[in-house]
């Protein structure tokens, strides 16, 4: 730390208890300064010589109370004012960054200028300020940490302005200036390579681009709000550098998400720091991670931010969603929420996601005509690699929320919808949310059980998912035949027979959405959305064990002869149709429909992933099943 020495005679100032301080001298001393509980036992003519205002006061004591001045507003208190008494005197004097500033506002208190005499304390503050303290980085920063407490003289004296600006200044240069000392954390160093010899050297003497970042995590909010503006304004160190400072600002002065719970008396403290935070954001995408953001949400929620604060979070979140985790997503929901977490903010954020979504699109239109989509993607344009990260996040999500039994279907089926136009090559996950959500909520009707399962493609479920489908008696019925129809048709391509034509029923099913009109009769649509029984599900499913070894001892038999290939396409068009036709099981399924509907959210099915085994074994009860959870 640099420091500057003033004057040259001994130092005879001298206490008498901590409220007498004196100066030694054959001198009897004429004036007596009362700064606080402290008295000061001076002599008028060192003082007066140099301090303007001290001349004012006693000139201006009446009824001969001139030798006692009272100065309790001195800014830094007894203290700075006996550095600049012992400036009048002479004395030697210490200046170093801890006491500089106070000693300066003291100085322009007691009006030390150069109009009262030559060489006075302002005069020697400023030089060593300009020439010593401003060009030392650390220096710098133990100052501005200082004036707080001389506040409007340091503003006045442009204290503070200067000194933020040299700190500015100093954190914008081109880190191959860098050859001061600083305080940092080595381990954020970038990768390191033990192997070769002369790397640590190396390593030591690297400086790094947020080099500046923890000396200013030191400095209360508007201090630090006042720099990295000004760092800002300058406009040479990146947003990502500048995102880097506030986060490791936020982690040093926010408490730990799920380790601290904000006391009240700390939650206007906290709630000034997080809106400081999110109001120096850069607004360039990609300067904050968007796990940052999510924790930045979760805390404006814990101290109950405005909406404007968190309705920026969302939109910033919403910018880079596909970057997101599952667990990121989970926010806990207020005291007084009916739900467990927070989903109307998750769907602030996919909305905005898809609103960008939809506004990159209109700008590729240019003039009516469609840019050339082989052109690389612009910034702001979504790929398709966002939306399938986006699509699979939401799946996650999905599975999450629907184990919370006050989630409502609405709120459920409406974040599926917002990312349904979304590609997935695979349905599983999605399926996993549905049979979550029908496990933990039995009692939804009919009606609601169809417009859950249209959320998912039957076509797009996994060998492994299938098989949990046509044992899951949770699913309605006509799910349940798609999944085992569409289970077929994967087994003959993959056995290199022929598809089998739709059977008139799954025409049916296909052909039309749940929600859509259809011919048949009312009795027929209602059995179609009852759910299975474990009876039923069973001989659906030897019906289709018994098709697939069919077909596939006629694929061997074929030998690549077409006449009997054509003979398997008519044998699986009729064991299809005798699987779904049936009399045997939908006679069982008109006359036990009732008993269906009752039983619609047992708990029937194994776990997704669990071999499907000893079905021989099995009884015709639904106690031995088990669901996806």
């Amino acid at each position: 730390m640099k420091f500057m020495k003033l004057g040259s005679k001994p130092d005879t100032f001298q206490t008498d208890g901590n409220s007498v301080r004196y100066v030694a001298s054959e001198l009897a001393t004429d004036i007596i300064v009362y700064i606080g509980d402290v008295k000061f036992y001076l002599h008028k003519f060192p003082l007066l010589s140099k301090c303007s205002r001290l001349q004012k006061l006693v000139s201006s004591g009446n009824d001969g109370n001139g030798d006692e001045v009272n100065i309790d507003d001195i800014p830094g208190g007894a203290s700075a004012f006996e550095v600049c008494a012992k400036f009048c005197y002479g004395m030697t004097v210490t200046l170093n960054a801890y006491n500089v500033v106070t000693s300066r506002c003291a100085a322009e208190y007691l009006e030390m200028h150069e109009t009262v005499e030559k060489g006075n304390l302002i005069y020697k503050v400023d030089v060593f300020l300009n020439s010593v303290i401003f060009r030392s980085w650390k220096d710098s920063i133990i100052v501005v940490q200082t004036v707080k407490s001389t506040s409007p003289l340091s503003e006045e004296a442009k204290i503070i302005s200067q000194c933020i600006d040299a700190i500015a200044s100093k954190a914008s240069v081109h880190v191959s200036k860098v050859d001061w000392s600083y305080t940092y954390n080595r381990k954020k160093i970038a990768e390191e390579n033990g192997n070769d010899p002369g790397w640590e050297a190396l390593r030591n003497r690297m400086v790094p681009n947020d080099w500046w970042v923890e000396d200013l995590c030191e400095l209360d909010i508007d201090l630090f709000k006042k720099i990295i503006m000004t760092i800002k304004n300058k406009q040479v160190v990146s947003s990502e550098v500048i995102g880097e400072a506030l986060k490791a600002y936020a982690y040093r002065k926010l408490p730990g998400s799920g380790k601290n719970v904000i006391q009240q008396n700390d939650l206007a403290k906290y709630r000034n720091i997080l809106d400081t935070i999110v109001w120096l954001l850069p607004a360039e995408k990609g300067s904050v991670s968007c796990s940052f953001l999510l924790k930045l949400l979760k805390a404006s929620i814990s101290a109950d931010s405005g909406e404007t604060v968190k309705m920026e979070l969302a939109k910033r979140i919403g910018r880079q969603l596909e970057e997101a985790s599952v667990t990121d997503l989970l926010i806990r929901a207020s005291d007084g929420e009916e739900t467990m977490y927070d989903v109307h903010v998750v769907t602030k954020i996919l909305e905005e996601f898809v609103t960008r979504d939809k506004n990159s699109m209109a700008e590729m239109e240019v003039g009516g005509e469609i840019q050339d989509m082989s052109s690389p993607v612009r910034p702001g344009i979504l790929s398709e690699a966002s939306k399938l990260m986006v699509a699979k996040l939401v799946d996650g999500y999905l599975v999450e929320i629907a184990k919370d039994p006050n989630l409502p279907l609405a709120t459920f089926t409406g974040i599926a919808e917002l990312v349904s136009g979304y590609p997935r090559p695979s349905h599983d996950a999605l399926y996993r949310a549905v049979d979550t959500y029908l496990k933990v909520h039995p009692g939804i009707s009919k009606s609601e059980r169809k417009k859950l399962c249209r959320l998912m493609d039957c076509k797009k479920l996994s060998a492994e998912a299938c098989m949990h489908a046509v044992q899951n008696e949770r699913l309605p019925l006509r799910v349940v035949v798609q999944v085992l129809f569409f289970e077929q048709v994967r087994a003959s391509a993959s056995s290199g027979s022929s598809t089998p034509d739709l059977p008139k029923a799954i025409k049916e099913l296909n052909s039309s959405s749940y929600g859509s009109s259809r011919s048949q009769t009312t009795n027929t649509d209602e059995d179609w959305d009852a759910v299975a029984s474990s009876e039923e599900l069973r001989a659906l499913r030897g019906e289709l064990a018994s098709l697939r070894v069919g077909n596939g001892a006629m694929h061997e038999r074929s030998n690549g002869e077409s006449k009997m290939n054509g003979n398997s396409d008519r044998a699986a068009i009729s064991k299809m149709k005798g699987l779904i036709m049936s009399k045997r099981i939908f006679s069982k399924i008109w006359s036990n429909k009732a008993a269906q509907a009752e039983n619609s959210g047992s708990d029937s099915s194994e776990s997704l992933g669990s071999g499907i085994h000893d079905e021989a074994k099995s009884t015709p009860t639904r106690k031995g099943r088990h669901s996806v959870s």
